[in-house]
């Protein structure tokens, strides 16, 4: 029943407490945690050439999506990665936020190596210790940082220094790379490689041993939490770029002005709601020229 239950793809509510709590219990072994994460944040930017930046926070508590606890940041308008996630985790570390929000057991970030320093130091400039680590885009690897993970190193030095079927790691300058699925590499989709492979068919690897955690249970898990901090981010990126262009639709009408638009949002409260108001109305507010004009739109 247990290897069942680790071969099954879990939704939201369908993520089984045998497997979520090994999943997190093996999680804490693996990063040296003193503690089980019960709170675990990921986070993920979306823009497009760095206009409408956006950030998700999605937390995952003792395993399971809490949506009711997402966030979503507006960024300054640059296309910067590695600047946003210092922005991003700046201000979600901030004292306000803390009292509100509380203070994550883990934070999980996606990117590379870059994104992951960029949240270390802005972590480091609000006097806060938490672990952190990221997946790399590419390969969707675990990086975690030497010094500035803040987690235990003893048994990813173990790993290290052993050959397991199921965990492969190296060292990159200051920070180790850690694949929990090593039979399979350069992931085309977004998140096809966190899926792992079925690495107990490869007959080469037989006289390897397995490591004493179970690695299908946390890839399940960073699965999760990155497709929704992912999915999170894009949604609201695409809702901001929706709004916008219709704002810059209804300004770069001629005849229409600042102060007649300034009117017809006082009246309607919204760029949509303007533009599906009946005919009546915005002939009512701004006359029958203006009207016109507006109703192309629609």
């Amino acid at each position: 029943m247990q290897e069942l239950q680790r071969r099954v793809m879990f939704g939201d509510k369908e993520f089984l407490d045998i497997s979520k709590d090994k999943a997190l219990a093996d999680l804490a072994k693996l990063l040296g945690l003193k503690n089980i994460p019960v709170r675990i944040e990921g986070y993920d930017i979306s823009h497009m050439s760095g206009r409408q930046v956006v950030a998700s926070m999605v937390v995952f508590t003792n395993g399971a999506s809490d949506r009711a606890e997402y966030r979503k940041f507006k960024v300054s308008e640059k296309n910067d990665d590695t600047g946003n996630m210092y922005e991003v985790i700046f201000r979600r570390l901030g004292e306000r936020n803390i009292k509100s929000w509380g203070c994550p057991d883990l934070l999980l970030i996606d990117g590379g190596k870059s994104q992951l320093s960029a949240a270390i130091k802005a972590r480091g400039e609000r006097g806060i210790k938490l672990p952190i680590i990221s997946i790399a885009k590419r390969e969707e690897e675990i990086i975690i940082h030497k010094t500035g993970s803040q987690i235990g190193m003893s048994y990813i030095e173990e790993l290290q220094k052993s050959i397991y079927r199921d965990v492969a790691i190296y060292e990159d300058n200051d920070v180790y790379v850690v694949n929990l699925h090593p039979a399979q590499h350069n992931a085309g989709s977004h998140s096809r490689n966190l899926r792992g492979s079925d690495i107990d068919g490869d007959s080469s690897r037989d006289s390897f041993t397995k490591s004493s955690i179970a690695t299908t249970d946390i890839v399940k898990l960073f699965q999760r939490i990155r497709d929704e901090s992912h999915r999170f981010a894009v949604s609201y990126h695409t809702a901001l770029k929706r709004q916008n262009q219709t704002k810059n639709q209804l300004e770069e009408i001629p005849g229409i002005g600042p102060k007649t638009r300034a009117k017809l949002l006082r009246k309607f409260g919204s760029v949509k709601k303007i533009i599906e108001a009946d005919y009546a109305e915005l002939q009512a507010e701004v006359g029958t020229k203006k009207a016109n004009l507006i109703k192309r739109l629609s």
